[in-house]
């Protein structure tokens, strides 16, 4: 009975101490540079003044979770596509494992790889042990500000969550054409 009563505890302030490190709506995002999964290394300059970012962090590629959120955003691509928007799942697993994972689920957009866990770190998604983030996605304005950081993600749906988001957020759309 001890055990439970101390583990309840112990539960609830690792979550508290995630939220207080998660950078919040409206500040500067962290910077970040990492690989993909199509070989190219993506970088916060690349897309501050010209478009808004996603980067989903997940805990580990070929797991339960994982699968269903990145398999939803390959359903959702041709809304997030829409939007002046470039979106990427992102996790601690070296890029190698992570092709395989996107080649395994017939990806269309490639998974950001952090294997020291040092871009992870600055978005406050680091679990303590340092060997994976937690689920917990940003989106990133033009202007490299935070306009969304949701660690409420539902797997299956996640992706079409985004996309509400981005209207709701007012990030623009693609001109028609």
């Amino acid at each position: 009975m001890r055990t439970l009563l101390l583990a309840i505890p112990m539960c609830f302030m690792a979550a508290v101490a995630m939220a207080a490190d998660l950078p919040k709506v409206g500040d500067v995002a962290p910077e970040f540079e990492m690989t993909g999964t199509d070989g190219k290394v993506y970088k916060t300059k690349d897309f501050v003044g010209k478009q808004a970012v996603v980067i989903a962090w997940y805990p580990r590629a070929f797991t339960g979770g994982c699968t269903k959120e990145c398999k939803s955003f390959k359903e959702a691509s041709g809304e997030l596509k829409d939007f002046q928007v470039a979106y990427f799942t992102a996790s601690t697993d070296p890029v190698d494992y992570n092709t395989k994972f996107a080649e395994s689920l017939g990806l269309d957009y490639p998974i950001l790889s952090d294997p020291e866990g040092k871009n992870a770190k600055s978005f406050g998604v680091l679990r303590p042990d340092g060997k994976a983030a937690n689920r917990v996605t940003f989106v990133i304005g033009s202007n490299g500000k935070l306009l969304m950081v949701d660690d409420k993600v539902k797997t299956e749906s996640h992706a079409k969550d985004i996309v509400g988001q981005l209207e709701k957020l007012g990030v623009p759309r693609k001109a028609s054409k």
